[in-house]
């Protein structure tokens, strides 16, 4: 048996492979739990540039950092800690939590898919007029932290609940980790959506030919991009919402929902080669989520709107 230094230098070498395991298994944890939390990601980073448009350009990036140190603040500060803490001493509760988030979800999800359905002018979004003064950046500043702390809280959730399994330390440094990089994508990409007419413009001006017809084209395509991230974040949030009510729901107990899905995507799903089946029963599941999401969120948005003045939130 090695003794003295020898000793001290295998238990060393112990300690570092038991350490370098550790950061493996949180990096694939981390990226596990982050993929969860997509849809709520392509959702705060479609919602956000509502809350800088109309002020003036100079102010847009300045509004952003700000709304970006608030999301700082809520996810390291506010959610870390409590979701450590339910996780070590009520994780029970962690499904009846996503199930609430789905249902956030699925109705947010809704009320924009039934608005492009039928077309009305009152429900849709207003944009605001150019205007000034630190009165109202301040009020769209605090409104935009607001809203990225429920969404912050879903991602924290879900996150959450894809490592349970890992120790108290090891969920702290994970979920920190999804915050920091979450954060730093979400407004990294605000920020150069919300500049990238700007950065059009200036190309138009300043340069001629092929470089000016680019940053024309650049201007032109900024709505579209805007209104397929729309898109996109819809799809997503009814996806992630359905997908969340289904799994939480079977892990309280009920799975009927679950067994409901299973039945529709089994024919689909043998209608192609089975090493495609993975890739087609995902698909196929996301789909049927998402609907299953949409058709919940419809349900409960007149009840929503009882409680709640239509037009709050975001």
């Amino acid at each position: 048996m090695p003794t003295g230094l020898v000793a001290l230098l295998d238990d060393v070498a112990a300690i570092a492979k038991v350490a370098a395991a550790s950061v493996d298994d949180i990096g694939v944890a981390a990226a596990r739990a982050g993929t969860k939390s997509a849809g709520v990601v392509i959702d705060d980073a479609a919602v956000t540039p509502q809350y800088v448009t109309g002020f003036s350009p100079a102010r847009e990036l300045p509004m952003i950092w700000k709304i970006a140190k608030g999301s700082f603040k809520n996810k390291l500060v506010f959610l870390l800690p409590a979701a450590v803490l339910l996780g070590q001493f009520a994780p029970f509760l962690i499904p009846f939590i996503l199930v609430m988030g789905g249902l956030f979800l699925c109705y947010e999800a809704a009320e924009k898919i039934l608005e492009w359905l039928r077309v009305d002018e009152t429900t849709k979004h207003e944009q605001p007029a150019i205007v000034g003064g630190p009165g109202r950046e301040d009020d769209m500043v605090s409104g935009a932290i607001r809203t990225d702390l429920i969404l912050s809280a879903e991602i924290m959730a879900i996150a959450l609940s894809e490592v349970t399994d890992q120790v108290w330390w090891q969920q702290g440094i994970i979920l920190a980790l999804i915050g920091i990089v979450i954060t730093v994508v979400v407004y990294g990409a605000v920020a150069l959506i919300v500049k990238m007419d700007d950065i059009g413009l200036h190309l138009a001006k300043e340069n001629e030919g092929a470089i000016a017809s680019f940053g024309r084209g650049l201007v032109r395509f900024m709505p579209k991009l805007l209104t397929g991230i729309s898109i996109i974040g819809t799809l997503a949030m009814a996806w992630v919402g359905g997908g969340l009510l289904v799994h939480n729901i079977a892990a309280i107990g009920w799975h009927g929902p679950e067994h409901l899905i299973d039945i529709i995507s089994h024919p689909l799903v043998g209608l192609f080669p089975a090493s495609a089946s993975v890739i087609v029963g995902g698909i196929a599941f996301a789909v049927l989520s998402g609907l299953l999401g949409t058709l919940v969120g419809a349900a409960i948005a007149p009840l929503v709107h009882r409680f709640i003045p239509h037009g709050e939130g975001h």
